[in-house]
């Protein structure tokens, strides 16, 4: 029997972003479901997701608020910040969270895709 494949939730207000991220992760065989903005995944719900790839600057809920949500739902779930901001603050922040990882944009994906790896086998 095989192993379910893992879902990964990807939260960017950029579509372009979206789009890459889908195909980097499904490249490498997870599912991915991907969201315009915060609201729309709480709205879908968080009980099948295995991974959170979300962006920092969004409007309405930023990357930090969500984090905050999501580590209040499912507190082991992985949480991967993005940013394309480049404010020190932004980095220090990110270090007072339960995060699993911060990248900066443009960032390697293939380093993005080992870091959701070792997340996910952990």
């Amino acid at each position: 029997m095989s192993e379910r494949k893992r879902m990964i939730a990807v939260v960017d207000d950029d579509p372009r972003v979206l789009e890459s991220l889908e195909n980097l992760f499904e490249s490498a065989g997870h599912v991915v479901r991907t969201f315009s903005s915060a609201k729309a995944l709480i709205d879908a719900g968080l009980s099948d997701i295995d991974c959170l790839v979300t962006d920092i600057g969004m409007p309405v809920m930023d990357g930090f608020e969500l984090q905050d949500v999501v580590k209040k739902a499912r507190p082991g779930l992985p949480v991967f910040l993005i940013t394309g901001r480049h404010e020190i603050g932004d980095q220090q922040r990110a270090n007072t969270k339960d995060i699993s990882g911060f990248f900066r944009k443009p960032f390697d994906g293939p380093t993005l895709l080992a870091a959701v790896g070792n997340a996910l086998r952990a």
